[in-house]
Protein backbone atom coordinates (compact mmCIF):
# COMPACT_ATOMS: atom_id res chain seq x y z
CA UNK A 1 0.00 0.00 0.00
CA UNK A 2 0.91 3.32 -0.78
CA UNK A 3 1.52 6.67 1.68
CA UNK A 4 -2.48 7.90 0.17
CA UNK A 5 -4.13 4.55 1.01
CA UNK A 6 -2.36 4.54 4.44
CA UNK A 7 -3.56 8.49 4.99
CA UNK A 8 -6.86 7.98 3.82
CA UNK A 9 -7.54 4.78 5.84
CA UNK A 10 -6.72 6.27 9.05
CA UNK A 11 -8.23 9.51 8.39
CA UNK A 12 -11.37 7.85 7.80
CA UNK A 13 -10.83 5.30 10.68
CA UNK A 14 -10.22 7.64 12.97
CA UNK A 15 -13.56 10.01 11.90
CA UNK A 16 -15.20 6.89 12.55
CA UNK A 17 -14.42 6.01 16.30
CA UNK A 18 -14.84 10.18 16.84
CA UNK A 19 -18.40 9.26 15.84
CA UNK A 20 -17.87 6.11 18.21
CA UNK A 21 -18.56 3.79 14.99
CA UNK A 22 -16.11 0.82 14.89
CA UNK A 23 -13.20 2.20 12.57
CA UNK A 24 -14.20 -0.46 9.97
CA UNK A 25 -16.61 1.90 8.90
CA UNK A 26 -14.17 4.30 8.18
CA UNK A 27 -11.85 1.77 6.28
CA UNK A 28 -14.91 0.80 4.33
CA UNK A 29 -15.83 4.92 3.13
CA UNK A 30 -12.10 4.91 2.70
CA UNK A 31 -12.55 2.35 0.21
CA UNK A 32 -14.90 3.79 -1.87
CA UNK A 33 -13.16 7.31 -1.63
CA UNK A 34 -10.38 5.94 -3.02
CA UNK A 35 -11.91 4.57 -5.99
CA UNK A 36 -13.43 7.54 -6.48
CA UNK A 37 -9.86 9.19 -6.88
CA UNK A 38 -8.78 7.14 -9.00
CA UNK A 39 -7.09 4.37 -6.82
CA UNK A 40 -6.24 0.64 -7.28
CA UNK A 41 -6.48 -2.00 -4.82
CA UNK A 42 -3.78 -3.83 -6.85
CA UNK A 43 -1.76 -7.00 -5.46
CA UNK A 44 -0.23 -5.98 -2.54
CA UNK A 45 -3.26 -4.99 -1.11
CA UNK A 46 -5.17 -8.09 -2.11
CA UNK A 47 -2.66 -10.27 -0.45
CA UNK A 48 -3.00 -8.28 2.88
CA UNK A 49 -6.92 -8.97 2.69
CA UNK A 50 -6.61 -12.78 1.65
CA UNK A 51 -3.93 -12.87 4.60
CA UNK A 52 -6.24 -10.82 6.77
CA UNK A 53 -9.49 -13.10 6.30
CA UNK A 54 -7.18 -16.17 6.66
CA UNK A 55 -6.05 -15.49 9.85
CA UNK A 56 -9.67 -14.66 11.26
CA UNK A 57 -11.16 -17.88 10.13
CA UNK A 58 -7.59 -19.47 12.09
CA UNK A 59 -8.54 -17.07 15.43
CA UNK A 60 -12.19 -18.58 14.86
CA UNK A 61 -11.02 -22.04 14.96
CA UNK A 62 -9.08 -21.91 18.10
CA UNK A 63 -12.13 -20.55 19.77
CA UNK A 64 -14.49 -23.17 18.13
CA UNK A 65 -15.39 -26.46 19.72
CA UNK A 66 -16.59 -29.20 17.06
CA UNK A 67 -19.27 -30.22 19.45
CA UNK A 68 -21.22 -26.65 19.06
CA UNK A 69 -21.62 -27.02 15.56
CA UNK A 70 -23.07 -30.18 15.83
CA UNK A 71 -25.92 -28.06 18.20
CA UNK A 72 -29.31 -28.59 16.04
CA UNK A 73 -29.51 -24.38 16.29
CA UNK A 74 -26.41 -24.11 14.58
CA UNK A 75 -26.53 -26.63 11.83
CA UNK A 76 -30.24 -26.70 11.20
CA UNK A 77 -30.73 -23.31 12.16
CA UNK A 78 -28.17 -21.99 9.34
CA UNK A 79 -29.46 -24.34 6.78
CA UNK A 80 -33.04 -23.57 7.17
CA UNK A 81 -31.93 -19.60 7.60
CA UNK A 82 -30.46 -19.95 4.07
CA UNK A 83 -32.94 -21.86 1.77
CA UNK A 84 -35.91 -19.45 3.14
CA UNK A 85 -33.41 -16.03 2.14
CA UNK A 86 -32.91 -17.57 -0.86
CA UNK A 87 -36.48 -18.75 -1.64
CA UNK A 88 -37.73 -15.37 -0.46
CA UNK A 89 -35.27 -12.98 -1.73
CA UNK A 90 -35.09 -14.17 -5.17
CA UNK A 91 -38.59 -13.75 -6.35
CA UNK A 92 -37.99 -10.18 -4.85
CA UNK A 93 -35.40 -9.46 -6.41
CA UNK A 94 -36.64 -10.87 -9.85
CA UNK A 95 -39.64 -8.97 -9.66
CA UNK A 96 -38.30 -5.50 -8.57
CA UNK A 97 -35.66 -6.04 -11.91
CA UNK A 98 -39.08 -6.57 -13.81
CA UNK A 99 -41.07 -3.29 -12.34
CA UNK A 100 -37.53 -1.24 -13.46
CA UNK A 101 -38.37 -2.58 -16.60
CA UNK A 102 -35.69 -5.21 -17.13
CA UNK A 103 -32.91 -3.20 -17.27
CA UNK A 104 -31.12 -5.11 -14.71
CA UNK A 105 -30.33 -7.78 -16.74
CA UNK A 106 -31.56 -10.71 -14.46
CA UNK A 107 -33.28 -13.83 -14.95
CA UNK A 108 -34.52 -16.25 -12.74
CA UNK A 109 -31.01 -17.77 -12.02
CA UNK A 110 -29.05 -14.68 -11.39
CA UNK A 111 -31.63 -13.39 -8.95
CA UNK A 112 -31.02 -16.87 -6.82
CA UNK A 113 -27.44 -16.72 -7.64
CA UNK A 114 -28.34 -13.25 -5.93
CA UNK A 115 -30.26 -14.00 -3.20
CA UNK A 116 -27.25 -17.09 -2.01
CA UNK A 117 -25.07 -13.97 -2.20
CA UNK A 118 -27.24 -11.91 0.14
CA UNK A 119 -27.83 -15.26 2.15
CA UNK A 120 -24.53 -14.80 4.24
CA UNK A 121 -23.25 -12.58 7.17
CA UNK A 122 -20.10 -10.81 7.84
CA UNK A 123 -17.40 -13.01 9.65
CA UNK A 124 -15.23 -9.97 10.25
CA UNK A 125 -17.89 -7.84 11.32
CA UNK A 126 -19.47 -9.86 13.62
CA UNK A 127 -16.03 -11.01 15.09
CA UNK A 128 -15.18 -7.54 15.39
CA UNK A 129 -18.30 -6.10 17.01
CA UNK A 130 -18.38 -9.44 19.40
CA UNK A 131 -14.90 -8.86 20.21
CA UNK A 132 -15.20 -4.81 21.25
CA UNK A 133 -18.62 -5.40 23.33
CA UNK A 134 -16.37 -8.53 25.31
CA UNK A 135 -19.73 -10.79 24.03
CA UNK A 136 -17.15 -13.69 22.27
CA UNK A 137 -17.63 -15.55 24.83
CA UNK A 138 -20.85 -14.81 25.85
CA UNK A 139 -23.73 -17.89 24.74
CA UNK A 140 -24.89 -15.22 21.65
CA UNK A 141 -21.62 -14.75 20.95
CA UNK A 142 -20.87 -18.69 20.21
CA UNK A 143 -24.42 -19.02 18.69
CA UNK A 144 -23.37 -16.68 16.50
CA UNK A 145 -20.04 -17.68 15.48
CA UNK A 146 -20.97 -21.30 14.62
CA UNK A 147 -23.73 -20.02 12.66
CA UNK A 148 -21.07 -18.00 10.47
CA UNK A 149 -18.63 -20.88 10.53
CA UNK A 150 -21.23 -23.08 8.98
CA UNK A 151 -22.28 -20.41 6.71
CA UNK A 152 -18.25 -20.32 5.53
CA UNK A 153 -18.86 -24.05 4.88
CA UNK A 154 -21.03 -23.86 2.63
CA UNK A 155 -20.01 -20.96 0.84
CA UNK A 156 -16.63 -22.97 0.59
CA UNK A 157 -17.89 -25.94 -0.53
CA UNK A 158 -20.43 -23.79 -3.22
CA UNK A 159 -17.25 -22.48 -4.53
CA UNK A 160 -15.37 -25.81 -5.03
CA UNK A 161 -17.78 -27.61 -6.24
CA UNK A 162 -19.15 -24.84 -8.72
CA UNK A 163 -15.77 -24.46 -10.77
CA UNK A 164 -16.29 -28.11 -11.07
CA UNK A 165 -12.45 -27.70 -9.24
CA UNK A 166 -12.92 -30.62 -7.22
CA UNK A 167 -10.01 -31.82 -4.78
CA UNK A 168 -7.53 -33.69 -6.11
CA UNK A 169 -6.77 -37.47 -4.04
CA UNK A 170 -4.24 -36.38 -2.03
CA UNK A 171 -7.06 -34.31 0.06
CA UNK A 172 -8.12 -38.06 1.66
CA UNK A 173 -4.76 -38.14 2.67
CA UNK A 174 -4.11 -34.58 3.77
CA UNK A 175 -6.93 -34.45 6.20
CA UNK A 176 -6.27 -37.82 8.07
CA UNK A 177 -2.58 -36.87 8.12
CA UNK A 178 -3.17 -33.75 9.84
CA UNK A 179 -5.12 -35.03 12.27
CA UNK A 180 -2.75 -37.71 13.35
CA UNK A 181 -0.49 -34.58 13.47
CA UNK A 182 -2.89 -32.92 15.92
CA UNK A 183 -0.40 -34.06 18.99
CA UNK A 184 2.96 -32.78 16.86
CA UNK A 185 1.46 -29.72 16.37
CA UNK A 186 0.69 -28.99 20.09
CA UNK A 187 3.80 -30.13 20.85
CA UNK A 188 5.32 -27.30 18.44
CA UNK A 189 2.86 -24.70 19.92
CA UNK A 190 3.63 -25.62 23.35
CA UNK A 191 7.66 -24.82 22.94
CA UNK A 192 7.57 -21.45 20.82
CA UNK A 193 8.61 -19.48 23.99
CA UNK A 194 6.89 -15.87 23.73
CA UNK A 195 6.69 -13.18 22.07
CA UNK A 196 7.62 -12.77 18.74
CA UNK A 197 8.34 -16.99 18.15
CA UNK A 198 4.69 -17.55 19.47
CA UNK A 199 3.16 -15.44 16.93
CA UNK A 200 5.67 -16.56 13.82
CA UNK A 201 4.30 -20.05 14.99
CA UNK A 202 0.95 -18.47 14.83
CA UNK A 203 1.49 -17.76 10.82
CA UNK A 204 3.24 -21.05 10.30
CA UNK A 205 0.15 -23.15 11.76
CA UNK A 206 -2.38 -21.22 9.96
CA UNK A 207 -0.38 -19.98 6.61
CA UNK A 208 1.57 -23.26 5.62
CA UNK A 209 0.11 -26.09 7.39
CA UNK A 210 -3.18 -24.68 7.20
CA UNK A 211 -3.82 -23.15 4.19
CA UNK A 212 -0.66 -24.38 2.22
CA UNK A 213 -1.48 -27.72 2.69
CA UNK A 214 -5.52 -27.32 1.71
CA UNK A 215 -4.60 -25.14 -1.26
CA UNK A 216 -1.86 -27.81 -2.17
CA UNK A 217 -4.81 -30.72 -2.69
CA UNK A 218 -7.44 -28.64 -4.20
CA UNK A 219 -9.45 -27.60 -0.94
CA UNK A 220 -9.85 -23.79 -0.04
CA UNK A 221 -6.99 -22.42 1.76
CA UNK A 222 -9.31 -20.37 4.65
CA UNK A 223 -11.07 -23.65 5.28
CA UNK A 224 -7.65 -25.53 5.87
CA UNK A 225 -6.71 -22.35 8.05
CA UNK A 226 -10.11 -22.55 9.86
CA UNK A 227 -9.77 -27.03 10.16
CA UNK A 228 -5.71 -26.23 11.83
CA UNK A 229 -7.65 -23.60 14.33
CA UNK A 230 -9.32 -26.45 15.61
CA UNK A 231 -6.73 -28.92 15.78
CA UNK A 232 -4.68 -26.74 18.08
CA UNK A 233 -7.40 -25.07 19.94
CA UNK A 234 -7.42 -27.83 22.77
CA UNK A 235 -4.00 -26.74 23.53
CA UNK A 236 -3.87 -24.47 26.91
CA UNK A 237 -1.68 -22.20 24.70
CA UNK A 238 -4.52 -21.69 22.13
CA UNK A 239 -5.53 -18.45 24.09
CA UNK A 240 -2.41 -16.40 24.46
CA UNK A 241 -1.47 -17.96 20.93
CA UNK A 242 -4.86 -15.81 19.93
CA UNK A 243 -4.05 -12.85 21.90
CA UNK A 244 -0.17 -13.03 20.05
CA UNK A 245 -1.83 -12.71 16.88
CA UNK A 246 -4.55 -10.15 17.25
CA UNK A 247 -3.03 -7.32 16.17
CA UNK A 248 -1.79 -8.56 13.15
CA UNK A 249 -4.95 -9.64 11.92
CA UNK A 250 -6.67 -6.44 12.94
CA UNK A 251 -3.59 -4.66 10.75
CA UNK A 252 -4.15 -7.31 7.75
CA UNK A 253 -7.92 -6.46 7.66
CA UNK A 254 -7.76 -3.08 7.12
CA UNK A 255 -6.70 -3.89 3.46
CA UNK A 256 -9.63 -6.20 3.83
CA UNK A 257 -12.14 -3.42 4.22
CA UNK A 258 -10.39 -1.07 1.58
CA UNK A 259 -10.06 -3.96 -0.69
CA UNK A 260 -13.68 -3.84 -0.96
CA UNK A 261 -14.65 -0.08 -1.58
CA UNK A 262 -12.03 -0.49 -4.56
CA UNK A 263 -14.29 -3.28 -6.16
CA UNK A 264 -15.37 -0.99 -8.52
CA UNK A 265 -16.81 2.45 -9.52
CA UNK A 266 -20.35 3.03 -7.73
CA UNK A 267 -23.21 4.17 -9.81
CA UNK A 268 -26.55 5.43 -9.13
CA UNK A 269 -27.60 2.10 -10.19
CA UNK A 270 -25.44 -0.15 -7.99
CA UNK A 271 -26.29 2.25 -5.18
CA UNK A 272 -30.31 1.87 -5.67
CA UNK A 273 -29.76 -1.66 -5.69
CA UNK A 274 -27.73 -1.69 -2.04
CA UNK A 275 -30.56 0.75 -0.85
CA UNK A 276 -32.69 -1.78 -1.60
CA UNK A 277 -31.10 -5.06 -0.36
CA UNK A 278 -30.54 -2.96 2.86
CA UNK A 279 -34.28 -2.53 2.59
CA UNK A 280 -34.35 -6.56 2.96
CA UNK A 281 -32.09 -6.55 5.38
CA UNK A 282 -34.80 -6.67 8.46
CA UNK A 283 -36.44 -9.54 6.71
CA UNK A 284 -33.38 -11.57 7.35
CA UNK A 285 -32.74 -10.55 11.03
CA UNK A 286 -36.18 -11.54 12.18
CA UNK A 287 -35.40 -14.88 10.44
CA UNK A 288 -32.77 -15.61 12.65
CA UNK A 289 -34.53 -14.53 15.54
CA UNK A 290 -37.83 -16.62 15.14
CA UNK A 291 -35.33 -19.50 14.02
CA UNK A 292 -33.42 -19.30 16.96
CA UNK A 293 -36.45 -19.23 19.35
CA UNK A 294 -37.75 -22.11 17.87
CA UNK A 295 -34.80 -24.02 18.79
CA UNK A 296 -35.28 -23.06 22.49
CA UNK A 297 -33.08 -20.11 22.84
CA UNK A 298 -34.02 -17.45 25.23
CA UNK A 299 -35.25 -14.30 23.45
CA UNK A 300 -32.34 -12.82 24.73
CA UNK A 301 -29.75 -14.88 23.28
CA UNK A 302 -32.18 -15.10 19.96
CA UNK A 303 -32.20 -11.02 19.29
CA UNK A 304 -28.60 -10.48 20.04
CA UNK A 305 -27.24 -13.04 18.19
CA UNK A 306 -29.37 -12.29 14.85
CA UNK A 307 -28.40 -8.35 16.08
CA UNK A 308 -24.50 -9.52 15.35
CA UNK A 309 -25.80 -11.35 12.13
CA UNK A 310 -27.57 -8.42 10.71
CA UNK A 311 -25.06 -7.67 7.88
CA UNK A 312 -24.25 -8.91 4.16
CA UNK A 313 -21.58 -10.94 4.04
CA UNK A 314 -17.44 -10.65 2.41
CA UNK A 315 -18.27 -14.17 1.17
CA UNK A 316 -21.22 -13.07 -0.71
CA UNK A 317 -18.40 -10.67 -2.89
CA UNK A 318 -16.79 -13.59 -3.09
CA UNK A 319 -19.93 -15.72 -4.59
CA UNK A 320 -20.71 -12.87 -6.59
CA UNK A 321 -16.58 -12.53 -8.31
CA UNK A 322 -16.91 -16.22 -9.15
CA UNK A 323 -20.05 -15.96 -11.04
CA UNK A 324 -18.64 -12.74 -12.87
CA UNK A 325 -15.53 -14.34 -13.28
CA UNK A 326 -17.82 -17.65 -15.00
CA UNK A 327 -19.93 -15.14 -17.14
CA UNK A 328 -23.23 -15.85 -15.14
CA UNK A 329 -24.03 -12.38 -13.53
CA UNK A 330 -22.60 -8.57 -14.81
CA UNK A 331 -19.72 -6.98 -12.97
CA UNK A 332 -22.04 -4.66 -12.06
CA UNK A 333 -23.97 -6.48 -9.24
CA UNK A 334 -20.18 -6.91 -7.56
CA UNK A 335 -20.50 -3.19 -6.97
CA UNK A 336 -23.84 -3.26 -5.67
CA UNK A 337 -23.29 -6.46 -3.16
CA UNK A 338 -20.08 -4.47 -2.35
CA UNK A 339 -22.43 -1.14 -1.31
CA UNK A 340 -24.78 -3.47 0.61
CA UNK A 341 -22.34 -5.22 2.55
CA UNK A 342 -21.05 -1.69 3.44
CA UNK A 343 -24.16 0.08 3.92
CA UNK A 344 -25.17 -3.05 6.16
CA UNK A 345 -22.12 -2.89 8.40
CA UNK A 346 -23.05 1.27 8.56
CA UNK A 347 -26.02 0.38 10.01
CA UNK A 348 -25.44 -2.45 12.49
CA UNK A 349 -22.55 -1.08 13.78
CA UNK A 350 -24.96 1.49 16.50
CA UNK A 351 -27.14 -1.72 16.44
CA UNK A 352 -24.87 -4.03 17.86
CA UNK A 353 -23.33 -1.53 20.55
CA UNK A 354 -26.88 -0.57 21.90
CA UNK A 355 -28.88 -4.05 21.25
CA UNK A 356 -29.07 -4.53 24.99
CA UNK A 357 -30.39 -1.41 25.09
CA UNK A 358 -33.06 -1.89 22.54
CA UNK A 359 -33.75 -5.46 23.86
CA UNK A 360 -34.43 -3.85 27.88
CA UNK A 361 -38.11 -1.89 26.75
CA UNK A 362 -39.58 -4.98 24.40
CA UNK A 363 -38.32 -7.21 26.23
CA UNK A 364 -41.77 -8.35 27.71
CA UNK A 365 -42.59 -8.73 23.74
CA UNK A 366 -39.96 -10.47 22.33
CA UNK A 367 -40.41 -13.21 25.20
CA UNK A 368 -44.00 -14.33 24.06
CA UNK A 369 -42.43 -15.75 20.99
CA UNK A 370 -39.84 -17.88 23.22
CA UNK A 371 -41.41 -21.86 22.83
CA UNK A 372 -42.39 -23.37 25.89
CA UNK A 373 -40.25 -25.62 27.86
CA UNK A 374 -36.57 -25.59 29.32
CA UNK A 375 -34.40 -23.59 27.40
CA UNK A 376 -30.47 -24.77 26.74
CA UNK A 377 -29.11 -21.16 28.25
CA UNK A 378 -32.02 -20.83 30.96
CA UNK A 379 -30.83 -18.69 33.79
CA UNK A 380 -28.69 -20.13 37.04
CA UNK A 381 -30.41 -19.58 40.12
CA UNK A 382 -29.36 -18.11 43.70
CA UNK A 383 -30.46 -20.97 46.29
CA UNK A 384 -28.34 -21.26 48.71
CA UNK A 385 -28.54 -17.85 50.16
CA UNK A 386 -25.06 -16.58 48.41
CA UNK A 387 -24.28 -12.73 49.05
CA UNK A 388 -21.35 -12.41 46.98
CA UNK A 389 -20.90 -13.22 43.26
CA UNK A 390 -17.79 -13.15 40.95
CA UNK A 391 -17.78 -12.78 37.45
CA UNK A 392 -14.93 -14.45 35.63
CA UNK A 393 -13.76 -17.71 36.98
CA UNK A 394 -9.82 -17.19 35.49
CA UNK A 395 -6.89 -17.11 37.59
CA UNK A 396 -8.40 -13.69 39.11
CA UNK A 397 -11.34 -14.42 39.64
CA UNK A 398 -10.47 -18.26 41.19
CA UNK A 399 -8.04 -16.49 43.01
CA UNK A 400 -10.80 -13.82 44.64
CA UNK A 401 -13.13 -17.02 44.94
CA UNK A 402 -10.85 -18.99 47.67
CA UNK A 403 -9.71 -15.45 49.67
CA UNK A 404 -13.51 -14.65 49.75
CA UNK A 405 -14.54 -17.99 50.45
CA UNK A 406 -11.75 -18.56 53.58
CA UNK A 407 -13.49 -15.23 54.83
CA UNK A 408 -17.14 -15.86 54.70
CA UNK A 409 -17.85 -19.58 53.47
CA UNK A 410 -21.05 -20.29 52.09
CA UNK A 411 -21.85 -17.10 51.22
CA UNK A 412 -19.57 -17.07 47.83
CA UNK A 413 -20.82 -18.11 44.27
CA UNK A 414 -18.61 -17.77 41.16
CA UNK A 415 -20.32 -17.33 37.18
CA UNK A 416 -18.53 -17.95 34.06
CA UNK A 417 -19.26 -18.02 30.24
CA UNK A 418 -17.59 -20.82 29.40
CA UNK A 419 -19.19 -24.32 29.74
CA UNK A 420 -16.22 -26.25 29.76
CA UNK A 421 -14.68 -23.80 32.64
CA UNK A 422 -17.69 -24.34 35.03
CA UNK A 423 -17.57 -27.86 34.42
CA UNK A 424 -13.65 -28.00 35.61
CA UNK A 425 -15.15 -26.06 38.41
CA UNK A 426 -17.68 -28.14 39.45
CA UNK A 427 -15.74 -31.51 39.91
CA UNK A 428 -13.11 -29.37 42.03
CA UNK A 429 -16.68 -28.53 44.00
CA UNK A 430 -16.74 -25.11 43.51
CA UNK A 431 -19.91 -22.99 43.54
CA UNK A 432 -20.23 -22.17 40.09
CA UNK A 433 -22.57 -21.88 37.50
CA UNK A 434 -22.73 -20.65 34.06
CA UNK A 435 -24.56 -16.79 33.53
CA UNK A 436 -23.31 -14.01 31.99
CA UNK A 437 -22.95 -10.54 33.65
CA UNK A 438 -24.21 -8.77 31.00
CA UNK A 439 -27.60 -10.45 30.55
CA UNK A 440 -30.37 -7.98 31.04
CA UNK A 441 -32.68 -11.34 32.32
CA UNK A 442 -30.26 -12.46 34.46
CA UNK A 443 -30.12 -8.74 36.63
CA UNK A 444 -33.78 -8.50 36.22
CA UNK A 445 -34.19 -11.02 38.29
CA UNK A 446 -31.76 -10.87 40.80
CA UNK A 447 -31.77 -7.39 41.41
CA UNK A 448 -35.61 -6.44 42.22
CA UNK A 449 -34.72 -9.59 45.06
CA UNK A 450 -31.80 -7.36 46.08
CA UNK A 451 -30.09 -11.52 46.56
CA UNK A 452 -26.61 -9.85 46.08
CA UNK A 453 -24.78 -7.78 48.62
CA UNK A 454 -21.14 -7.63 46.18
CA UNK A 455 -20.40 -8.31 42.73
CA UNK A 456 -16.73 -8.36 41.47
CA UNK A 457 -16.31 -8.42 37.71
CA UNK A 458 -12.75 -10.49 37.24
CA UNK A 459 -13.58 -11.21 33.75
CA UNK A 460 -11.22 -11.32 30.93
CA UNK A 461 -11.60 -8.59 29.04
CA UNK A 462 -12.08 -4.90 29.54
CA UNK A 463 -15.12 -4.08 27.46
CA UNK A 464 -17.22 -7.36 29.02
CA UNK A 465 -16.48 -5.45 32.62
CA UNK A 466 -17.19 -2.21 30.79
CA UNK A 467 -20.47 -3.61 29.21
CA UNK A 468 -21.15 -5.76 32.47
CA UNK A 469 -21.48 -2.25 34.73
CA UNK A 470 -23.74 -0.40 32.49
CA UNK A 471 -26.45 -3.63 32.58
CA UNK A 472 -25.85 -3.52 36.16
CA UNK A 473 -26.47 0.17 36.37
CA UNK A 474 -29.93 -0.22 33.79
CA UNK A 475 -31.20 -2.12 36.27
CA UNK A 476 -30.76 -0.23 39.41
CA UNK A 477 -27.92 -2.98 41.08
CA UNK A 478 -28.13 -1.42 45.10
CA UNK A 479 -24.72 -3.61 45.79
CA UNK A 480 -21.38 -3.09 45.97
CA UNK A 481 -19.32 -2.76 42.59
CA UNK A 482 -16.02 -3.96 42.63
CA UNK A 483 -13.81 -4.43 39.21
CA UNK A 484 -10.15 -5.31 37.74
CA UNK A 485 -8.33 -3.94 35.23
CA UNK A 486 -4.72 -3.95 33.56
CA UNK A 487 -4.07 -0.60 32.54
CA UNK A 488 -4.65 2.89 34.36
CA UNK A 489 -6.78 4.28 31.39
CA UNK A 490 -9.12 1.55 32.09
CA UNK A 491 -9.16 2.25 35.88
CA UNK A 492 -9.99 5.53 34.99
CA UNK A 493 -12.92 4.10 32.90
CA UNK A 494 -14.16 1.89 35.49
CA UNK A 495 -14.50 4.86 37.56
CA UNK A 496 -16.11 7.23 35.40
CA UNK A 497 -18.83 4.46 35.21
CA UNK A 498 -19.21 4.73 38.66
CA UNK A 499 -17.95 1.21 39.90
CA UNK A 500 -17.46 1.40 44.06
CA UNK A 501 -13.82 -0.15 43.46
CA UNK A 502 -11.39 -0.42 40.53
CA UNK A 503 -8.07 -1.99 41.43
CA UNK A 504 -4.82 -2.24 39.09
CA UNK A 505 -4.35 -5.81 38.66
CA UNK A 506 -0.27 -5.77 38.10
CA UNK A 507 -0.07 -2.40 40.38
CA UNK A 508 -1.35 -4.87 43.34
CA UNK A 509 0.75 -7.49 42.16
CA UNK A 510 3.62 -5.62 42.40
CA UNK A 511 2.65 -4.41 45.72
CA UNK A 512 2.37 -8.09 47.11
CA UNK A 513 5.19 -8.88 45.51
CA UNK A 514 7.22 -6.40 47.43
CA UNK A 515 6.10 -7.03 50.64
CA UNK A 516 6.30 -10.44 50.23
CA UNK A 517 10.16 -9.55 49.60
CA UNK A 518 10.55 -7.58 52.17
CA UNK A 519 9.34 -10.39 55.09
CA UNK A 520 11.80 -12.83 53.69
CA UNK A 521 14.47 -10.11 53.46
CA UNK A 522 13.44 -9.49 56.95
CA UNK A 523 13.85 -12.84 58.24
CA UNK A 524 17.10 -14.08 56.44
CA UNK A 525 19.21 -10.89 56.98
CA UNK A 526 17.19 -9.20 60.01
CA UNK A 527 20.45 -7.02 61.11
CA UNK A 528 20.20 -5.08 57.50
CA UNK A 529 16.96 -4.82 57.89
CA UNK A 530 17.64 -2.81 61.45
CA UNK A 531 19.91 -1.15 60.07
CA UNK A 532 17.99 0.37 57.16
CA UNK A 533 15.25 1.30 59.28
CA UNK A 534 17.26 2.87 61.95
CA UNK A 535 18.71 5.18 58.99
CA UNK A 536 15.63 5.75 57.26
CA UNK A 537 14.02 7.23 61.16
CA UNK A 538 17.49 9.02 61.52
CA UNK A 539 16.57 10.70 58.15
CA UNK A 540 13.30 11.42 58.82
Amino acid sequence: MDAILIAIAFLFGFVAQMFKLPPLVGFLVAGFVLRALGKEGGEALETISNLGVTLLLFSIGLKLRIRNLMRPEIWAGTSIHASLVVLLFGPIVYGASILIGGAAGLDWKTSFLLAFALSFSSTVFAVKSLTENGDLGAMHGRVAIGILVMQDIIAVLFLTFSTGKLPTWWALIAIPLLLLLRPALGWVLGRSGQGELLALCGLFLALVVGAGAFEGVGLKADLGALFVGVLVGWHPRSSELRKSLNRVTDLLLVGFFLQIGLEGSVTLSALGWAAFFILLLPLKSIGFFALLTRFHLRARTSWMSAAALSTYSEFGLIVMALGVAQGWIGAEWLVAIALALSLSIFVAAPLNRRAEKLYDPISDFLKKWETKGSHRDDLPAIENGERVAIFGMGRVGMAAYHSLEGRFPGRIIGFDRDPVKVAAHVEAERNVKAADATDSDFWESVCPSDELDLVVLAMPTHSANMHAIETLQRHNFRGVVAASAVYDREIKQLRALGVDTAFNLYAQAGGTFARHVMEVFHQQRPDLSITWMKERDGEE
